[in-house]
């Protein structure tokens, strides 16, 4: 689609002010009411939005605006283009996903893109402050490599992928003298210039530019696109593998040694080097609320180990970590094994994706790849010949490079889990500074197990006013607009489902990853309704006076039909249309097993079906582990690491 027709423009702009409108409050200090979407430049964002959508999707977009010119939308008043929307929603369906796409798109852009400053006009009604970043007086410790147009790079072994599971890796092989190289596609933001800006953070750290949904638009993905991947976007969760998941791994699966001691020393190993440790996980207002809420209800709480340095660990930049962390106090790989590499001579690329998987004999040889220089945005071919490769692009993106290899066999891309989530907000008397300290410092772990080793956990949240501007877009811009209000005085819990259901990727005509997932299991259904009760349930206890979920149900408050409004949450289709999921964690899609008909790999990591190709990442994983998989993927990835330089002598 080329650039919007003026037109076009215009009825964009109708429909981002439609979703955050002025509206006529009598107190009104920072203008907040009075303000408009399009004032802040939502407009002109949204439209650079469109331009990288799909072809299809642009076109669709495209029709829309222009059908709705032809009906003289962008001269209508609130009310009437409030009313068109809704009979267009009624009419037809990809209308209603296109509109509320549009809508949402509007309000997370109206509260994220940055003003004067780097302040954005809407956070003063709420108390939002900002990052106040000290950049610190270091150089970057890692400089990535820069090859030439066509450069072919000798290694032992070529790991691509540099997060929890690939970073890990590279460290132990580089520390043990292998000749190491490393691939990730996302690029490299030293600590000194992190600005932790969300709008900003998004485009140049998550996947997909932060905002990526399945291809069905049944639940929100959130990863890391970055050095470090997702340990430098994460939220310092490091919560052991339960028992009775390491004992189903080891004895259905076949990873020999998971229920015992020998994983133990790889759990321990990563978490000494990382640092590890419940004396920087700080209670902000909602963390307060959640353990006052669980002593009321008499459920089972901890605190939240962390990787974090506590010489460095700053509370007041540790709630905007996500963003990155100027302060150098996040443990992740970034700090710690791809660190351990570069010291050992490792080259470390950025901006260079991963085409293929090279094999011949049936042992792998290396990988093909394009790196896009990021000044110019010239793409320049990369080759490196190695007998070894570690597969660790995340478990969106390793089967995806698996399938344009022609490698893996007919497990690649099956049993992708997510942990789908979701959160409701409470709205509490008074604020509840939640962007100081940690976004988990603790989890209720009440519910993880359900009575068959499946369940579900509550955590905190990280804040971050534009995606939860999104989640609260309502029909209604002025709800929309009051949920918004509210936030200095919003608590975020949230819940995390071990699921049995499981997606899928494949890949589309141009070898780009295509993601469905639906929550099928009726045991999984239950589980996901069971957590929404006990996230009600839990700001109640803690006195929370009115309960936010999504962009459909009521507003819940306080004296309000309790059972009324779990029912009316019931009642609501899962997904698409329905009731949000959104997934931290993915897992699964090219997993270790015994058997090369359900399974990937073997049990050690290595390809059944290529000799030297080894999963390094949460793909790996035989089925969803329950729990924040950062300390698994590592710890697995280092007892692979070990494989890998057994068969390596």
């Amino acid at each position: 689609m080329p650039a919007l027709t003026p037109v076009q423009r215009d009825v964009l702009r109708a429909l981002v002010d439609t979703a955050v409108p002025a509206l006529e409050v009598a107190d009104d200090p920072h203008g907040f009411w009075s303000t408009p979407g399009s004032a802040v430049g939502a407009d002109e964002e949204l439209a650079q939005y469109l331009l990288t959508l799909p072809e299809a999707d642009q076109t669709g977009v495209a029709q829309l605006l222009d059908a709705l010119a032809m009906l003289g939308f962008q001269h209508q008043g609130r009310a009437t283009r409030e009313g068109m929307i809704a009979t267009a929603s009624a009419l037809a369906p990809e209308a209603l996903d296109a509109l509320a796409t549009l809508r949402g798109g509007a309000c997370m852009l109206a509260h994220s893109v940055p003003g004067a400053g780097g302040r954005n006009p809407f956070w003063a009604q709420y108390g939002y402050p900002g990052p106040q970043i000290t950049p610190p007086q270091a150089e970057p410790y890692i400089t990535p490599y820069v090859p030439s147009d066509g450069e072919v790079i000798e290694a032992d072994v070529v790991v691509v992928g540099s997060g929890a599971g690939g970073g890990t890796i590279a460290g132990v092989l580089a520390a043990r003298g292998r000749h190491v190289v490393v691939l990730e596609a996302g690029g490299a933001t030293s600590e000194r210039d992190y600005r932790q800006l969300e709008l900003e953070a998004g485009r140049t750290m998550m996947y997909r530019g932060g905002l990526s949904v399945s291809a069905d638009g049944n639940i929100g993905l959130l990863a890391g696109a970055t050095l470090g991947g997702g340990t430098t976007i994460n939220w310092h969760n490091c919560v052991r593998p339960p028992e009775a998941v390491r004992r189903e791994w080891a004895r259905e699966h076949g990873l020999e040694g998971l229920d015992t001691a020998e994983f133990d020393r790889h759990l321990e190993a990563v978490l000494a080097r990382m640092g590890a440790n419940d004396r920087c996980s700080d209670f902000n207002g909602p963390h307060q609320r959640m353990a006052e809420g669980a002593k009321a209800l008499g459920w089972s709480m901890h605190v939240a180990v962390r990787n974090v340095d506590e010489a460095s660990y700053d509370p007041v930049a540790a709630g905007y970590t996500q963003f990155g962390d100027p302060s150098g106090s996040k443990r992740g790989t970034l700090t710690t094994y791809l660190r351990d590499a570069f010291d050992h001579g490792a080259k470390i690329l950025v901006h260079t994706r991963a085409e293929k998987v090279t094999v011949a004999g049936g042992r792998a040889t290396g990988v093909t790849a394009v790196r896009t220089d990021p000044v110019t945005g010239r793409a320049e071919r990369v080759t490196v010949r190695a007998k070894d490769v570690v597969v660790a692009c995340g478990a969106l993106e390793t089967p995806a490079l698996l399938l344009r290899s022609g490698i893996g066999g007919p497990a690649v891309g099956h049993h992708l889990h997510l942990h789908p989530s979701a959160g409701v907000f409470g709205v509490y008397p008074e604020d509840q500074n939640a962007w100081w300290g940690p976004p988990q410092a603790a989890i209720v772990d009440e519910f993880a197990d359900l009575g068959d080793g499946y369940g579900l956990l509550v955590e905190g949240s990280h804040y971050y006013p534009g995606l939860f501007a999104f989640q609260l877009a309502r029909r209604d811009g002025r709800q929309a607009k009051e949920a918004m209000s509210k936030l200095g005085r919003m608590a975020d819990f949230l819940f995390l489902l071990r699921d049995r259901s499981g997606g899928r990727v494949t890949v589309d005509a141009a070898g780009e990853a295509v993601h469905t997932y639906a929550l099928t299991d009726e045991r999984d259904v239950a589980a996901y309704r069971r957590g929404l009760r006990v996230l009600a349930e839990l700001h109640l206890a803690a006195g929370a006076e009115e309960l936010w979920f999504g962009t459909a149900p009521p507003v819940f408050r306080r004296g309000d039909d309790l059972e009324a409004w779990i029912a009316l949450l019931e009642s609501m289709p899962i997904g698409a249309g329905g009731l949000f999921m959104g997934s931290a964690h993915q897992m699964g899609t090219a997993r270790m097993g015994g058997d090369p008909a359900s399974s990937v790999a073997k049990p050690t990591g290595e390809l059944h079906d290529v000799a030297g190709v080894w999963i390094g990442d949460t793909s790996a994983f035989p089925s969803a582990s329950g729990v924040n998989p950062m300390l698994t993927c590592m710890a697995l990835a280092h007892r692979t690491a070990e494989h890998i330089s057994e068969e390596s002598r």
